[in-house]
C-alpha cells in the first residue's frame, strides 16, 4: 500500500517554502514559481509512476530532461493556498521520452497545468545540471528590495555584485560567484528562458529588472537561503541610501579576508587586487 503523499518530505518542503516565501511578501497573487527536482526512488513510496493522469504539450524540447521527475507549483495559482490544497497548487511531473510534453501524476486536480514559467525552468535546470550535478532548485520570486535595486542601482553585474558583498558580511561567502543581470524582458517566453539559463553557465541568482529574481541551488533551503540573503543585502542597501548613502563599507582587501577565511572564491574581476 502506498503512503500517503502529503507526508513526503519534497512536498512537505514545497508547503512551507511557498508559505514563507508568500509571509515575506515576495510571491504575491499568483507570482514566483518552484520547480524541484526529484528522484522516481523518492516518489515510488507514494505514488504508481506508471499511472499518468494526464498528457500535457511544451512548446520547448526539454529532451535533455527526459524521464526527469519534477514536483512544480502550478499555472496560476497563489502560494498562500498552497499548504490548504497542495494538491490542487502543485503537480507531480515527468518529462516524456521525446521532451515535448509532460506527464502529469499527481496534483493539479482542477485540471490545472504547470507554471506558465516551466520552459524557463527546465532551460535553467538543463543549464545547472551541466555544471553541478547536484543542482535540483529552482525558485522565482518577486523579491521586494531586489526589485526596487533595479531601479535605482547601475545594471552591471559586477557592480550589483559589489555592492551586494559589500552590504552583508555573509554575502561573499554565500554567493561568491556573485549575481547576473539580464534585460527587461516579456516573461514566460523562451526567449527570457535562454536568456536566463545563459547566465545560469556561472551563478546561481539572476536578476530581472522591475520584475524579480531566479535562483538555484542543490535544495530547497540552499536555494531559499541564497536569495533570502541577497534580498537581505538589497534592503540594506536601500536602507543605506534613505539614510544618505555610505560612508564607509567592507573594503575589498577585507572581502578577499573573508572569501580565504571560508575558503570561497570570489567572482573574478569584482574585487580590486
Amino acid at each position: 500500500m502506498k503512503q500517503d503523499i502529503l507526508q513526503a518530505k519534497f512536498v512537505q518542503e514545497m508547503m512551507k517554502t511557498t508559505a514563507n516565501l508568500y509571509r515575506l511578501g515576495w510571491d504575491e497573487r499568483n507570482g514566483g514559481n518552484i520547480s524541484y527536482l526529484i528522484t522516481e526512488e523518492q516518489i515510488e513510496p507514494f505514488l504508481n509512476v506508471q499511472e499518468v493522469k494526464r498528457i500535457v504539450p511544451m512548446s520547448f524540447d526539454a529532451s535533455p530532461l527526459a524521464g526527469k521527475y519534477f514536483i512544480v507549483t502550478g499555472s496560476g495559482k497563489y502560494f498562500k493556498n498552497v499548504s490548504d490544497d497542495p494538491a490542487g497548487n502543485l503537480g507531480i511531473i515527468r518529462i516524456a521520452e521525446d521532451g515535448k510534453s509532460y506527464e502529469l501524476l499527481w496534483g493539479f486536480e482542477d485540471g490545472g497545468v504547470a507554471t506558465s514559467e516551466l520552459p524557463t525552468h527546465l532551460m535553467n535546470h538543463i543549464q545547472r545540471l551541466q555544471v553541478d550535478d547536484q543542482h535540483r532548485v529552482i525558485i522565482h520570486c518577486h523579491a521586494t528590495h531586489l526589485i526596487a535595486m533595479t531601479f535605482t542601482h547601475r545594471l552591471d553585474a559586477v557592480a550589483l555584485t559589489k555592492t551586494l558583498w559589500e552590504m552583508c558580511t555573509e554575502c561573499i561567502v554565500v554567493f561568491p560567484d556573485g549575481v547576473e543581470v539580464i534585460p527587461w524582458m516579456v516573461p514566460g517566453t523562451d526567449d527570457i528562458g535562454r536568456a536566463t539559463a545563459e547566465k545560469m553557465k556561472n551563478v546561481r541568482l539572476v536578476l530581472w529588472p522591475h520584475h524579480g529574481i531566479f535562483g538555484a541551488g542543490t535544495t530547497m533551503d540552499d536555494t531559499f537561503g541564497l536569495i533570502e540573503t541577497a534580498e537581505k543585502a538589497a534592503q540594506v542597501y536601500t536602507i543605506v541610501c534613505a539614510q544618505g548613502g555610505k560612508k564607509q563599507t567592507i573594503k575589498d582587501k577585507e572581502l578577499k579576508e573573508l572569501a580565504d577565511a571560508f575558503g570561497v572564491t570570489p567572482r573574478p574581476g569584482v574585487l580590486k587586487r
